[in-house]
């Protein structure tokens, strides 16, 4: 999934970077209010973490503007205020959770997990598909119970591909779900990690078909 921190505490931000980079997703850090807004016109996140306290903004502000969009990207706020009134406020402007700093990792880990979840209709971690079962907790996968190894894009692409059942989804689109700004692969990554999940699930009754000229569908295999 692509996530936006936005974060003016430089040792904070890359801290929480180097986090929710471990758990494999694509991720942008934004320092100012300015830097956040350019980063949501340019590209449609699945989660963002966003501070209050910015040198040229609000984070009320951001999250207003995106909610006037009509964005539903779900947004965790990282806040040094605690009192209920703010609460009250953050969450009718918008927020689908906060957190009160100093923030604990593992809790916002937990906490990323849920609205990732929440937002593509999951109630629990693990998601199935067929006889393809994924802990997004412990990033595992399991055809028919067994384990199956996979690298950790190859993960988050099956991750994307089940989030998505029943979309062509294009090179550039999973590009932009497993890959931050700073990062500029070329789309043959694409073709090398399908090659690698289509290996490694060739016991599965499921199936990354290629959809010439536009991209891919995971489907069901028929009879």
């Amino acid at each position: 999934m692509r996530i936006l921190v936005v974060e003016d505490d430089r040792i904070l931000g890359e801290a929480i970077s180097q986090r929710i980079s471990r758990m494999g997703h694509g991720l942008d850090l934004a320092q100012t209010g300015l830097q956040a807004n350019q980063m949501l016109a340019l590209q449609e996140y699945d989660l963002m973490l966003l501070d209050l306290n910015l040198p040229d903004m609000t984070g009320n502000q951001i999250l207003q503007t995106l909610r006037k969009k009509h964005s539903n990207t779900p947004v965790i706020v990282l806040t040094a205020r605690d009192g209920i009134k703010d609460r009250i406020e953050l969450l009718d402007l918008g927020a689908d959770d906060y957190m009160t700093k100093p923030v604990d990792f593992g809790e916002l880990e937990a906490r990323c997990r849920a609205l990732l979840r929440r937002s593509q209709g999951q109630a629990q971690n693990i998601i199935e598909y067929g006889n393809v079962s994924l802990d997004l907790q412990a990033c595992s996968v399991t055809v028919d119970g067994n384990l199956i190894d996979l690298k950790q894009r190859e993960f988050r692409l099956l991750e994307v591909f089940i989030s998505h059942t029943g979309r062509v989804l294009s090179k550039e689109a999973l590009i932009e779900h497993i890959y931050n700004f700073n990062e500029n692969p070329n789309s043959s990554v694409i073709e090398i990690y399908v090659a690698r999940l289509r290996k490694s699930l060739q016991d599965s009754d499921i199936n990354i078909r290629t959809i010439r000229g536009l991209g891919y569908l995971l489907e069901k295999h028929h009879g």
